[in-house]
């Protein structure tokens, strides 16, 4: 019995007598995409998890002092903040994470995380994508030869069914130079990409135009003016229609839909949270968006990317990502300090505690990572530079174990001891949890079939 393969997706094998019923499911609303898929989900994971959040901390933390703390290293690896116990026996984070401390029963830290990418552009794309650059290169560009992003893979093979979009991504678009690839659907088409937004969720005016419709523009006035669009597309077709079209034609048909869902417009409406429970998460842009991804869960989108920042950053104790080398007068800790600590610290916990006490937690991944580490010797400048030999991941729900420590790093935290992980296997340890098999193909430029994910799920980390 040979395996059967369709465009974008792999399935497991399928019986000739199974093949011969196809016309007669058919009659019932079964086609030949929704058998293929039936049959993988038989035959794939179970699934853990119903949705992610994934909160991507641009520019890269430093693991060795807030989750890999070394207290018996020389001081000029454990650097000057003092550590504190958290309620896991043998766990310890760095002051200024005294809430962090008390969720840590609830999260599981993966300290052998490692690759080889130095830059930030080639780094941040093996996070967001799992597969790693063709170069480690801060020019590295987007194109149709690169993976897409996590949320436009799981919107391709296991997408919600309804109004609600798959896949949810914002604040920022993330830049080092030139944009950081990995961020949309590439050449799974623009009809994967994710629904993205730049609006602030901690503004007082926030709202999203994409949701709402002229005053004198109803949903069937709409409608009717896309039925006249299709018609004079129709009219075109001796034109070569490419691909990228008709991928524009289906996001447009997803943009309709959104227009007309109460339920996304209910998600975003911010205004109904209460003052407390938004103080809670923080009045920063990253704490409200994280308030909103958890309403977006809650809503049934499956994957919502959150960025801390649009820029590595590290200047300011205002805003900016984690790249904290220590230039221009700046110096790493005093920013950590009184700007990345505190807003970690606020809505980290709230997030993790909110989803727990609304029941969520146990279905919602909660992945909070950057694009690697940073340099375990402090460097002239009293500060670190970039780490991908070694570095520190926190997961949460939808399957994870709790308070639990997967790896482990040497007496210096710069390089994995035990159980070594790479961005690889994060990846199919994601799909894993959500039902999809890491080994799933789909199909890139030339119908080139790609896994999508070359690593092996991290059984270790599953509860």
């Amino acid at each position: 019995m040979k395996s059967f393969a369709c465009r974008g997706f792999h399935s497991t094998a399928i019986s000739r007598r199974q093949l011969l019923k196809v016309g007669g499911l058919g009659l019932l609303g079964l086609n030949m995409p929704g058998l293929l898929r039936a049959a993988a989900a038989k035959k794939g994971p179970k699934a853990r998890a119903k949705s992610v959040i994934f909160l991507f901390q641009f520019g890269g933390p430093t693991h060795i002092d807030m989750f890999d703390r070394k207290p018996e290293a020389p001081e000029a690896y454990r650097g000057p903040l003092k550590g504190m116990p958290t309620n896991v026996p043998g766990v310890h984070v760095c002051e200024g994470l005294e809430r962090v401390a008390k969720i840590m029963d609830k999260v599981t830290l993966i300290r052998s995380m490692h690759h080889t990418m130095k830059n930030h552009n080639s780094a941040a794309y093996y996070a967001l994508t799992g597969h790693a650059p063709p170069t480690d290169d801060q020019r590295l560009r987007d194109s149709l030869e690169l993976y897409p992003a996590y949320g436009s893979v799981i919107d391709k093979l296991a997408p919600v069914r309804e109004e609600m979009p798959t896949f949810v991504a914002y604040p920022h678009v993330i830049a080092d130079g030139s944009i950081t690839p990995g961020q949309h659907a590439s050449f799974l088409g623009k009809g994967h990409d994710p629904f993205f937004f730049t609006q602030d969720p901690n503004d007082s005016e926030f709202s999203l135009p994409e949701l709402s419709l002229p005053a004198n523009l109803s949903i069937e006035r709409l409608e009717s003016r896309r039925e006249l669009q299709k018609l004079i597309d129709n009219q075109s077709r001796l034109l070569d229609y490419s691909a990228a079209a008709r991928g524009l034609d289906a996001y447009y048909e997803k943009a309709l839909a959104m227009l007309n869902s109460p339920r996304l417009r209910k998600a975003f409406d911010l205004a109904v949270e209460s003052r407390q429970v938004r103080e809670a998460y923080g009045r920063t842009t990253y704490g409200q968006s994280c308030l909103l991804a958890r309403r977006l869960v809650e809503a049934g989108t499956k994957v919502v990317t959150v960025y801390f920042s649009a820029s590595i950053g590290g200047q300011s104790t205002e805003s900016g990502g984690w790249d904290t080398h220590g230039f221009n007068n700046t110096r790493m800790y005093p920013i950590i300090q009184k700007y990345h600590l505190p807003i970690t610290d606020q809505t980290l916990p709230t997030l993790i505690n909110d989803l727990e006490d609304r029941g969520l937690l146990n279905d919602t991944l909660v992945v909070w990572m950057g694009e690697f580490g940073r340099t375990p010797k402090i460097n002239e400048n009293a500060s670190r530079d970039h780490w991908p030999q070694c570095y520190t991941v926190l997961l949460a729900g939808g399957g994870i174990k709790r308070g639990f420590v997967y790896g482990a790093s040497d007496k210096t935290a710069s390089l994995p001891a035990e159980n070594p992980v790479r961005p690889d296997d994060l990846a199919a340890t994601i799909y894993h949890l959500l039902g999809i098999d890491p080994h799933t193909e789909v199909y890139g430029v030339g119908d080139r079939p790609l896994v999508i994910a070359d690593g092996k799920p991290v059984m270790g980390v599953i509860a």
